[in-house]
């Protein structure tokens, strides 16, 4: 539709598979704030994160505030020793098709330095929701590994199957 709708907003509350986890992206502060109060209500586990140039995930085309259970904190792809990127390496593709051709070929290892970065860096901040103990360095090299050694990929596959 190209517009941002209600449903937008409701769907990661009203899921009713009601996980115990929770990794979710907003495309702005006042909705990750509310997202934050919500899930402390809850009592889940969570993380909400919004990229500060407005992306409603990690980007790393500019800082990212998180917000979690007991955490709140604004980072930079440095800090989590990720390269910085800009929007246009990032470009997902004129169509539905080419959006899915670039997925694929970044879970089959082939994707841009760029395209790794910002995969790495969402997987590592859902590795870290999901396991509060590991530090979020260990994240990146879970997640980084994962991406390099053909896993992400295998489990897709899986999926389809």
């Amino acid at each position: 539709m190209g517009i941002k709708t209600f449903f937008n907003m409701l769907g990661p509350l009203v899921n009713p598979a009601r996980p115990s986890h929770h990794y979710t992206g907003t495309y702005n502060l006042q909705l990750a704030r509310l997202y934050n109060y919500l899930f402390q209500q809850e009592g889940c586990r969570y993380a909400v994160v919004h990229a500060l140039d407005g992306y409603d995930e990690i980007s790393l085309t500019a800082g990212c505030k998180w917000y979690g259970n007991n955490k709140e904190f604004i980072f930079y792809a440095e800090d989590w020793n990720l390269s910085p990127v800009t929007q246009d390496m990032l470009f997902g593709g004129n169509t539905v098709k080419e959006a899915a051709d670039i997925f694929i070929r970044v879970l089959e290892g082939k994707g841009s330095k760029a395209q790794n970065e910002v995969v790495i860096a969402n997987a590592a901040a859902a590795l870290h929701c999901l396991h509060p103990h590991l530090s979020i360095a260990a994240c990146v090299d879970n997640a980084r590994e994962a991406l390099a050694s053909g896993k992400a990929f295998q489990i897709l596959k899986q999926i389809i199957e």
